[in-house]
């Protein structure tokens, strides 16, 4: 127990550092890169809870894609940064509201605690029915039986969203060459092709 208790808070610290510099650092590549290092610590603190599926998500998934390619979309497009931040202190009093609406959202759930004490034995066994199989399989069950077409619903989010994203930052380029299929079918055999009859020794 004091050795998950030492690797608790040494994780936990590492996460808070690592939130901290992402929204504090100047250099956006440095923020992708605390925010991966923000992820690995996340996951370490889920393995801790035995939620080793949440674990490997935040590796796998957020690690793995999301957080390489947002890298690789700020090194590859030349924003302006500093004109973004210019309009910093506009946008200040409503992210302020915001915060302080999470911070009494976590004050709420940190009160549950202290209210209810049994929540933290139901919230330890999420499953209660089915105690015979690990973490990954119980989320199985429940993903692919009771939520299977919230599951579909928000695959076929994410899929729309993809499209929408490909369709605003398509740009078609002119003198750009480009092979046109419809153009090529519509076009006649006249139009493209020359007979000629060619004298012997003579060129074309």
């Amino acid at each position: 127990m004091i050795l998950q208790g030492i690797a608790f808070y040494v994780f936990a610290a590492l996460l808070v550092a690592s939130g901290v510099m992402v929204i504090s650092a100047r250099n956006p590549v440095h923020s992708v890169l605390y925010l991966i290092l923000a992820f690995f610590q996340a996951a370490g603190l889920c393995l801790l809870m035995g939620a080793e599926f949440v674990a490997m998500i935040l590796v796998i998934v957020y690690v793995g894609a999301v957080a390489v390619l947002f890298l690789f979309v700020v090194m590859m497009l030349d924003i302006n940064f500093r004109e973004l931040r210019q309009g910093a202190l506009e946008v200040l009093p409503l992210g302020g509201l915001i915060g302080l609406i999470l911070l009494s959202e976590l004050a709420a759930v940190a009160g549950g605690w202290i209210v209810a004490p049994g929540v933290e034995k139901l919230a330890a066994a999420p499953t209660p029915a089915i105690t015979t199989v690990t973490n990954t399989h119980a989320l199985g069950q429940l993903m692919y039986t009771q939520y299977v077409y919230l599951f579909q619903a928000c695959g076929i989010v994410l899929l729309i969203a993809m499209i929408g994203a490909i369709v605003l930052t398509l740009r078609h380029r002119v003198g750009v060459r480009k092979q046109d299929v419809g153009a090529q079918i519509a076009r006649h055999r006249d139009s493209v092709v020359a007979i000629r009859k060619v004298s012997s020794g003579e060129g074309v």
